[in-house]
């Protein structure tokens, strides 16, 4: 096996629409890359749809762990990437977000003394609850190159003491994916597939801060309600919290309609046509900030600051979300917005340069890591 050869792993929904264009622009470049698949996401909506939609490589290798809690489905990550990385010997392991395949993969390849990049380096929400936020912080402390998506993210890589010359600010490749596929939302035929003849909002959520509690899932029920009294609600529930939400009585309005979750040009589809939305997701926030659709994020903090000084999201708490989503529906959606820098379709691009150069330079697995 080649000793420049990158090893992409991707495990869950988020990830894919980040690794399409920096697979796409490594490809363009020559460079020899594997896919792995972890299996962290494994059904069709939630993994299989995107790698269709997005004309992403079908994965050399899919390890299908599944789910299970955090510390099993970690643990399968770590055992089948560590015989595989053996196998490989990549010069280079890619690791996207901040998912559970994101922070097992990175700590096999750096007790193999393989590199590592990690895209979407430096987003902090400063919420330990949140087991994604460990994935980010350790993610981080390991990698060799660190591609940060917006300003913020290098201030905290700085503040965290990595050093500076790990770090590349290259813009978003989220919104690479995005872009490239902005003809195929089709808001109308979104409108013809779920019935929407007037206004309506779009809703995912499924943190634990919003889902696992039986008292938070009462009140977010009641929040969601508040906002169908208003307007039509569409809720592609995810797997994740579907019983503990059905149990709180989500179904009982008759202007919420829960669906399955959708694939990504569908989903966006739904969304370009929104008149808001509203989310616990990471992803969500960043699309709609390029969609230019208010969106409602319902979580103490994010990540993803920029997407609130940059763009079309803003903070809510569940108690206030019924008078906020009638003010945004009465405002109606901003003709022009500010977008975050580099948000230009060309992150993926900035990527693979950086890799090329880097896998080029460093020769044999494992050289020049610090």
């Amino acid at each position: 096996m080649s000793s420049e050869l990158v090893i992409h792993v991707t495990g869950a929904r988020p990830n894919f629409p980040k690794a399409a264009p920096v697979i796409r622009a490594l490809g363009a470049r020559g460079v020899a890359q594997e896919l792995v698949h972890t299996g962290q996401h494994y059904d069709d909506a939630m993994a299989k749809v995107f790698f269709r939609q997005l004309a992403l490589p079908q994965p050399d290798v899919d390890l299908g762990v599944g789910s299970g809690s955090h510390a099993r489905q970690t643990a399968a990550i770590m055992t089948g990437l560590e015989e595989l990385f053996l196998a490989r010997r990549p010069a280079l392991v890619v690791v996207y977000g901040d998912v559970n395949s994101t922070v097992g993969a990175a700590i096999v390849a750096a007790k193999l003394g393989i590199a590592i990049a990690h895209v979407e380096a430096g987003l902090r929400s400063f919420d330990r609850t949140m087991p994604e936020e460990i994935n980010r912080v350790v993610t981080d402390q390991l990698a060799d190159l660190l591609f940060a998506t917006s300003p913020d993210a290098l201030t905290h890589l700085g503040n965290e003491g990595v050093r500076a010359g790990k770090v590349h600010f290259v813009g978003n490749p989220m919104i690479d994916t995005l872009l490239a596929n902005l003809d195929r939302f089709d808001a109308d035929q979104a409108r013809r597939d779920h019935g929407l003849n007037g206004d309506y909002v779009v809703a995912t959520l499924h943190r634990p801060s919003n889902v696992d509690d039986p008292d938070d899932a009462a009140e977010l029920v009641k929040a969601m309600h508040s906002v169908a009294d208003i307007a039509e609600v569409v809720v592609p529930l995810h797997p994740r919290g579907r019983a503990r939400l059905e149990a709180a009585g989500l179904f009982s309005h008759d202007r919420l309609r829960v669906i399955d979750p959708l694939g990504y040009v569908e989903f966006l589809g739904l969304v370009r046509g929104a008149n808001a939305v509203v989310t616990d997701s990471g992803g969500v926030q960043e699309e709609t900030t390029i969609l230019g659709v208010p969106c409602l994020t319902l979580r103490a903090n994010t990540e993803r600051p920029v997407t609130i000084t940059h763009g079309t999201n803003r903070l809510v708490t569940r108690a206030e979300l019924g008078f906020v989503a009638s003010q945004v529906l009465s405002a109606g959606r901003a003709a022009d917005w500010p977008v975050p820098p580099l948000w230009d379709g060309r992150a993926g691009e900035r990527i693979a340069e950086v890799i090329e150069a880097y896998v080029h330079g460093k020769g044999a697995a494992g050289e020049g890591r610090d």
